[in-house]
C-alpha cells in the first residue's frame, strides 16, 4: 500500500495507530451488520486477502471484528520505525490517534514526524477522552521533546469533532497545528450538490473561524493563544 501511495503521487504517508483491534459496536450486531453489500467491497484490499475469510467472512456478529481479521494484532513502534526507515524515507509519516504525551514521545522517536490526536471519533475505546481534552498534553510533550533535542517542531494536528468556526479557534488556541474534518464532508457530499458542497462547508468554517478570531481580539493565526480559552466555573464544560 505504501508503495503504490508512492507511485500515485502522495506526498505523505498516514498511519492510525489506534485500530491494531476495532471497538465492538453493539449497534452493528444488533441490526445484522455483519458484512457488506454484496456490490460493495474494500478494493485497497482485494490484492491481499479474500473476502471470505476476513472481511466478509460472517464469523462474529459486528462488522468491525471481521474486519479485525484483516490486521495484525501484535504490532508495536518497531514497526513505525521499520516504516519510517524501510518505506517511507523522504516520505512525511503522520501518526494518527496518538492521545498521551507519552506516546508523543514514543512515536516521535519512532520517526514520527507529525502526529495526529484522535480518539477514532470515540468509537475505540469507551471512557476515552475527547480529542481536544488529549490534545495539550501532547502539544506540551512534543513542545519539551523539540526543547531538549533543539531539532524543528513536529506538527500536531487534532480531530474529531470539529463542526464549527470556533472549535477550530478551540483547538489552535491549544496548540494544534491545524484541524482535520471527517463527517461534515459526508454531510456536504450528501447534501446533493457533491463537492460544490465540500466548497461551500469550507467557506461557512472559514467564515465562522475568521468571525470567532475577530470576536476574541485575534486578527492573525499567530495571535492565537491559551489565554482565550476558559473552562467553564462548574469543570464541566
Amino acid at each position: 500500500l505504501v508503495h503504490r501511495a508512492r507511485a500515485a503521487g502522495c506526498r505523505a504517508i498516514l498511519l492510525t495507530v489506534d485500530s491494531v483491534r476495532l471497538g465492538y459496536r453493539e449497534a452493528d450486531a444488533r441490526n445484522g451488520f455483519d458484512s457488506l453489500p454484496k456490490d460493495v467491497r474494500l478494493v485497497n484490499y482485494d490484492k491481499y486477502s479474500q473476502l471470505a475469510e476476513t472481511y466478509n467472512s460472517k464469523q462474529h456478529a459486528g462488522f468491525n471484528q471481521n474486519v479485525s481479521l484483516l490486521f495484525e494484532q501484535d504490532l508495536d513502534w518497531k514497526l513505525v520505525e521499520w516504516m519510517k526507515r524501510e518505506l517511507c524515507q523522504d516520505l512525511p509519516l503522520v501518526l494518527k490517534g496518538v492521545m498521551t504525551g507519552e506516546d508523543a514521545i514514543l512515536a516521535v522517536g519512532a520517526g514520527a514526524d507529525a502526529l495526529i490526536v484522535s480518539n477514532h471519533g470515540g468509537r475505540q475505546l469507551d471512557g476515552s477522552l475527547a480529542a481536544i481534552d488529549a490534545l495539550p498534553e501532547v502539544v506540551q510533550a512534543v513542545r519539551d521533546l523539540k526543547s531538549k533535542h533543539h531539532g524543528l517542531p513536529i506538527p500536531v494536528f487534532v480531530e474529531g469533532g470539529i463542526r464549527r468556526g470556533t472549535d477550530i479557534l478551540k483547538a489552535l488556541a491549544l496548540g494544534a497545528s491545524a484541524v482535520g474534518i471527517g463527517k461534515p464532508v459526508f454531510f456536504a457530499l450528501a447534501s446533493g450538490n457533491g463537492s460544490q458542497g465540500v466548497q461551500h462547508m469550507l467557506q461557512l468554517l472559514r467564515k465562522e473561524l475568521e468571525n470567532a478570531m475577530a470576536l476574541t481580539g485575534c486578527q492573525t493565526v499567530e495571535d492565537i493563544s491559551p489565554s482565550i480559552i476558559m473552562r467553564h466555573p462548574s469543570g464541566s464544560g
